[in-house]
Protein backbone atom coordinates (compact mmCIF):
# COMPACT_ATOMS: atom_id res chain seq x y z
CA UNK A 1 0.00 0.00 0.00
CA UNK A 2 1.30 3.44 -0.96
CA UNK A 3 2.66 5.61 1.85
CA UNK A 4 1.15 9.07 2.27
CA UNK A 5 2.29 12.09 4.25
CA UNK A 6 0.62 14.91 6.11
CA UNK A 7 2.46 18.15 6.81
CA UNK A 8 2.31 19.90 10.17
CA UNK A 9 3.22 23.58 10.09
CA UNK A 10 4.36 25.33 13.28
CA UNK A 11 4.57 29.12 13.05
CA UNK A 12 5.36 32.33 14.91
CA UNK A 13 3.47 35.23 13.37
CA UNK A 14 4.87 37.82 15.75
CA UNK A 15 1.51 39.33 16.71
CA UNK A 16 0.77 40.77 20.14
CA UNK A 17 -1.53 37.83 20.88
CA UNK A 18 1.22 35.40 19.95
CA UNK A 19 3.70 37.27 22.14
CA UNK A 20 1.31 36.99 25.09
CA UNK A 21 0.98 33.24 24.53
CA UNK A 22 4.76 32.98 24.27
CA UNK A 23 5.08 34.54 27.72
CA UNK A 24 3.18 31.53 29.05
CA UNK A 25 4.67 28.75 26.90
CA UNK A 26 8.26 30.07 26.76
CA UNK A 27 8.38 28.46 23.29
CA UNK A 28 9.05 30.17 19.93
CA UNK A 29 6.30 28.51 17.83
CA UNK A 30 2.76 28.75 19.12
CA UNK A 31 0.46 28.28 16.14
CA UNK A 32 0.01 25.00 14.27
CA UNK A 33 -1.74 24.01 11.04
CA UNK A 34 -2.03 20.93 8.85
CA UNK A 35 -1.78 20.28 5.11
CA UNK A 36 -2.13 17.20 2.95
CA UNK A 37 0.32 18.11 0.20
CA UNK A 38 3.99 19.04 0.21
CA UNK A 39 3.33 22.26 -1.69
CA UNK A 40 1.05 23.41 1.16
CA UNK A 41 -1.57 24.38 -1.40
CA UNK A 42 -4.27 23.99 1.24
CA UNK A 43 -3.42 24.72 4.89
CA UNK A 44 -6.07 24.18 7.57
CA UNK A 45 -6.32 25.36 11.15
CA UNK A 46 -8.37 27.26 13.70
CA UNK A 47 -7.37 30.87 14.01
CA UNK A 48 -8.27 34.40 13.02
CA UNK A 49 -10.90 34.89 10.36
CA UNK A 50 -9.74 38.50 10.07
CA UNK A 51 -5.96 39.10 10.13
CA UNK A 52 -5.98 42.01 12.56
CA UNK A 53 -8.73 40.89 14.93
CA UNK A 54 -7.73 38.05 17.28
CA UNK A 55 -11.23 37.82 18.76
CA UNK A 56 -13.05 36.66 15.63
CA UNK A 57 -11.87 33.12 14.99
CA UNK A 58 -12.86 29.70 13.74
CA UNK A 59 -12.02 27.21 11.00
CA UNK A 60 -9.66 28.83 8.50
CA UNK A 61 -7.74 28.04 5.35
CA UNK A 62 -4.35 29.69 5.51
CA UNK A 63 -2.06 30.64 2.66
CA UNK A 64 1.71 31.01 2.77
CA UNK A 65 1.97 34.48 1.23
CA UNK A 66 -1.13 36.07 2.76
CA UNK A 67 -2.13 37.80 5.98
CA UNK A 68 -0.09 37.09 9.09
CA UNK A 69 1.90 34.36 7.33
CA UNK A 70 3.77 36.91 5.19
CA UNK A 71 6.29 37.52 7.98
CA UNK A 72 5.94 34.25 9.89
CA UNK A 73 8.84 32.02 10.85
CA UNK A 74 8.13 28.31 10.79
CA UNK A 75 9.12 24.70 11.15
CA UNK A 76 7.40 22.23 8.83
CA UNK A 77 7.32 18.50 9.56
CA UNK A 78 5.95 15.53 7.67
CA UNK A 79 4.36 12.44 9.15
CA UNK A 80 3.96 9.19 7.21
CA UNK A 81 0.60 7.42 7.03
CA UNK A 82 -1.14 4.60 5.26
CA UNK A 83 -3.57 5.47 2.47
CA UNK A 84 -6.51 4.63 4.77
CA UNK A 85 -5.26 6.86 7.61
CA UNK A 86 -4.58 9.69 5.16
CA UNK A 87 -8.10 9.47 3.73
CA UNK A 88 -9.62 9.35 7.22
CA UNK A 89 -7.83 12.55 8.17
CA UNK A 90 -8.93 14.30 4.99
CA UNK A 91 -12.51 13.20 5.59
CA UNK A 92 -12.43 14.63 9.12
CA UNK A 93 -11.24 18.01 7.81
CA UNK A 94 -13.91 18.00 5.10
CA UNK A 95 -16.60 17.28 7.68
CA UNK A 96 -15.49 20.19 9.87
CA UNK A 97 -15.16 22.55 6.93
CA UNK A 98 -18.61 21.61 5.63
CA UNK A 99 -20.06 22.68 8.99
CA UNK A 100 -17.60 25.47 9.78
CA UNK A 101 -20.34 27.94 10.69
CA UNK A 102 -21.13 25.68 13.68
CA UNK A 103 -17.58 25.86 15.05
CA UNK A 104 -16.01 28.51 17.26
CA UNK A 105 -12.48 29.37 18.31
CA UNK A 106 -11.91 27.82 21.73
CA UNK A 107 -10.63 30.76 23.82
CA UNK A 108 -11.97 29.13 26.99
CA UNK A 109 -10.01 25.99 26.15
CA UNK A 110 -6.78 28.00 25.99
CA UNK A 111 -7.44 29.48 29.40
CA UNK A 112 -8.29 26.03 30.77
CA UNK A 113 -4.93 24.64 29.61
CA UNK A 114 -3.12 27.51 31.32
CA UNK A 115 -5.03 26.75 34.50
CA UNK A 116 -4.39 23.01 34.07
CA UNK A 117 -8.13 22.39 33.96
CA UNK A 118 -9.66 19.76 31.68
CA UNK A 119 -12.41 21.41 29.68
CA UNK A 120 -14.25 19.75 26.81
CA UNK A 121 -16.41 21.94 24.61
CA UNK A 122 -18.55 20.88 21.69
CA UNK A 123 -17.76 22.43 18.31
CA UNK A 124 -14.91 24.60 19.57
CA UNK A 125 -11.20 24.28 18.78
CA UNK A 126 -7.97 26.17 19.21
CA UNK A 127 -5.27 25.45 16.62
CA UNK A 128 -3.39 22.59 18.30
CA UNK A 129 -6.63 21.00 19.49
CA UNK A 130 -7.87 20.96 15.89
CA UNK A 131 -4.66 19.48 14.49
CA UNK A 132 -4.53 16.91 17.30
CA UNK A 133 -8.14 15.95 16.53
CA UNK A 134 -7.25 15.34 12.88
CA UNK A 135 -4.10 13.38 13.74
CA UNK A 136 -6.12 11.37 16.26
CA UNK A 137 -7.65 9.56 13.28
CA UNK A 138 -4.47 7.47 13.44
CA UNK A 139 -4.74 5.48 16.64
CA UNK A 140 -1.92 5.85 19.13
CA UNK A 141 -0.22 8.86 17.56
CA UNK A 142 -1.15 11.15 20.46
CA UNK A 143 -1.63 9.99 24.02
CA UNK A 144 -3.21 13.19 25.32
CA UNK A 145 -6.81 14.18 24.80
CA UNK A 146 -6.83 16.66 21.86
CA UNK A 147 -8.42 19.34 24.07
CA UNK A 148 -5.26 19.24 26.21
CA UNK A 149 -2.75 19.33 23.35
CA UNK A 150 -0.46 22.30 22.85
CA UNK A 151 1.75 22.92 19.80
CA UNK A 152 4.66 21.65 21.91
CA UNK A 153 2.83 18.35 22.46
CA UNK A 154 2.49 17.97 18.70
CA UNK A 155 6.17 18.78 18.18
CA UNK A 156 6.93 15.85 20.49
CA UNK A 157 5.05 13.32 18.33
CA UNK A 158 7.32 10.40 17.42
CA UNK A 159 8.56 10.01 13.86
CA UNK A 160 8.03 13.60 12.74
CA UNK A 161 10.47 14.44 9.96
CA UNK A 162 11.70 18.03 9.61
CA UNK A 163 11.06 19.29 6.08
CA UNK A 164 11.88 23.00 6.37
CA UNK A 165 12.82 25.67 8.91
CA UNK A 166 12.91 29.40 8.27
CA UNK A 167 10.66 32.10 6.85
CA UNK A 168 7.41 30.55 5.70
CA UNK A 169 7.16 32.78 2.64
CA UNK A 170 10.49 31.31 1.42
CA UNK A 171 9.32 27.69 1.72
CA UNK A 172 10.87 26.10 -1.39
CA UNK A 173 8.06 23.64 -2.22
CA UNK A 174 5.39 26.26 -2.93
CA UNK A 175 3.12 25.84 -5.93
CA UNK A 176 3.50 28.30 -8.76
CA UNK A 177 1.08 31.21 -8.39
CA UNK A 178 -0.44 30.08 -11.69
CA UNK A 179 -1.58 26.84 -10.11
CA UNK A 180 -5.23 26.78 -9.15
CA UNK A 181 -6.18 25.85 -5.59
CA UNK A 182 -7.55 22.34 -5.54
CA UNK A 183 -11.17 21.73 -4.66
CA UNK A 184 -11.48 20.70 -1.04
CA UNK A 185 -15.23 20.88 -0.68
CA UNK A 186 -17.18 18.34 1.31
CA UNK A 187 -18.50 15.54 -0.86
CA UNK A 188 -16.17 16.26 -3.76
CA UNK A 189 -13.11 14.32 -4.82
CA UNK A 190 -9.85 15.96 -3.81
CA UNK A 191 -7.17 15.97 -6.46
CA UNK A 192 -3.75 17.36 -5.83
CA UNK A 193 -1.42 18.32 -8.65
CA UNK A 194 1.59 16.72 -7.16
CA UNK A 195 4.81 16.31 -8.66
CA UNK A 196 -4.31 32.44 13.86
CA UNK A 197 -3.59 31.36 17.94
CA UNK A 198 -1.86 33.69 15.47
Amino acid sequence: MEEKKVYIIFTDTGTLFTKLIKLYTKKPLNHVSISFDKQLTNIFSFGRKRPYNPFIGGFVRERIAEGLFKKARCEIYSYSLTEVEYQQMQTKVRQIEANKELYKYNFLGLIAIMLKYKLKRKNAFFCSQFVATILHEKKGIIEKCPSQCTPQDLLAVNNLELVYKGKLILYPQQESKKMVEHDYSFGKTMIYKSPDFS
